[in-house]
Order: structure tokens, then C-alpha cells, then sequence
């Protein structure tokens, strides 16, 4: 199993949050503005890029076809001055059809009521009755295209109710994995502090008192904060 497949596997077995993945990846991978349409999906997959531009989306309908079961679809869009890109048609398509286990939009949907009756797992930026054209047009800037697929083709999603960060592909390695361990192991000995010790949050976040304050923790607890005394807050994206 390589470190792709590996991390995929934590995230999904443990249900790391979207908020634990920004952390674990020093404060950053979030796509922002993002908010789920239908509440309590927690989706996890490689990401598929799709790019639509130029108040079109006929390039979504081409290619969306090269989705492949368990992706997560992430279109980026450029100039479509607020239409939206899909409704419930390629919603069904997507994930029922192609079996796509989440489709973001980076950009607005419609058809809202019908994707929440159906209860899609659909994440944009906003929603709006207003559609694209579907026939062809100006394509997506190559440039800026090329950027964000050599960026996030291949890399991990995450989507939950509190958004969607992604994992870029060249940072699905062992030193990401490790940190996906300890951002678990750090919220499980955070909560032991608040919950059974009853320390304040400036002692247990800021001060990290665990660290030094160690007679009231088990032979356990112990093995767990050292794993915890080099901070996590920066992450090599090299």
C-alpha cells in the first residue's frame, strides 16, 4: 500500500476532519468559501479535476465523463459571473451513475431544492436558479488550469459539514501521514485534559502544560505527548 492509498484509508477509517487535515497540514489546504448543500456527508476521495469557463459549463458535461468511482469532483470555474455550473441532472449523473463519492463546485449550483430532496453530497460557494449555457465556449485559462491540476489531480479531499480541504498530491507522503497520526493523537489528549483533568484551553492549547505537567497522565498519555513535542503548525510542501 503506498502513502496515497494509506492516507486515504486513516481518513476514512478514522474520520479525520476537515478541520484536523488544515492542522495537520500547518494551517493550510482549505479551499475557501465552500459550505456543503445537503448537512451530515463526510466524504473522502482522490480529487478529479474538471475546468469550465466563460458562462459554459459544456466542457463539464465532456469532462465529467473520465470520473471514476470514489473521486471527488472538484470543478473550478472562471468568468461565469455567478450562473451556476450544475443542478440536479449532472448532480445525479456525478455520483449515482459515475460513482463519485462527492462533487464541489467551485462556483454556484442550482436546482437546490431538488439536490437537497435527494440528498447529494454537493459542496459549492453559493446557489443561485440562474444556469450556464451549455454550448461551447472560451476555454479555461491553460496557464492557470495547468497550475491547479498539477496541484490538486490526484490529491486527497476531505469534505464534511465544516468544508473541504484537500491534501495536494505531492504531499501524500509518509511525513503527512505521521501528522494525521498525531493531529488524532493530540485532539484525543486535548480532550483528556479539558474533560478529566479540567484544565483551561490557554493552559492546554497555548501553554501545552502536558508537556512538562506529566504525573497526572498514564505510561500511555505519555507515549502520546512525546510524539507531540515538535509542533505541528508548519508542514514542508516541497
Amino acid at each position: 500500500m503506498n502513502y496515497k492509498e494509506k492516507i486515504l484509508d486513516f481518513c476514512k477509517k478514522n474520520r479525520v476532519s476537515t478541520t484536523e487535515v488544515a492542522d495537520a497540514l500547518g494551517k493550510s489546504g482549505v479551499l475557501h468559501g465552500l459550505k456543503p448543500i445537503c448537512q451530515n456527508h463526510y466524504k473522502v476521495g482522490l480529487v478529479k479535476t474538471v475546468f469550465t469557463a466563460n458562462n459554459s459549463n459544456y466542457s463539464v458535461h465532456e469532462q465529467i465523463l473520465d470520473v471514476e468511482e470514489g473521486d471527488v469532483v472538484i470543478i473550478f470555474t472562471h468568468n461565469c459571473n455567478g450562473r451556476a455550473i450544475i443542478g440536479d441532472l449532472i448532480a445525479k449523473f456525478i455520483t449515482l451513475y459515475k460513482g463519485a463519492s462527492a462533487v464541489v463546485v467551485v462556483g454556484n449550483v442550482r436546482d437546490v431544492s431538488a439536490l437537497k430532496r435527494e440528498n447529494f453530497p454537493i459542496w459549492s460557494e453559493d446557489f443561485t436558479p440562474l444556469g450556464c449555457y451549455n454550448i461551447p465556449a472560451e476555454p479555461f485559462p491553460k496557464e492557470k488550469e495547468m497550475e491547479l491540476r498539477n496541484l490538486y489531480e490526484g490529491g486527497v479531499a476531505v469534505c464534511d459539514d465544516g468544508g473541504v480541504t484537500v491534501i495536494a498530491k505531492n504531499l501524500l507522503n509518509e511525513d503527512v501521514l505521521k501528522r494525521l497520526h498525531k493531529i488524532e493523537t493530540q485532539e484525543d489528549l486535548w480532550f483528556y485534559c479539558l474533560d478529566t483533568l479540567k484544565w483551561d484551553t490557554k493552559k492546554i492549547v497555548c501553554d501545552k502544560a502536558y508537556l512538562n505537567e506529566q504525573e497526572l497522565f498514564s505510561s500511555v498519555h505519555i507515549d502520546k505527548i512525546n510524539e507531540l513535542k515538535i509542533p505541528l503548525d508548519n508542514v514542508n510542501n516541497e
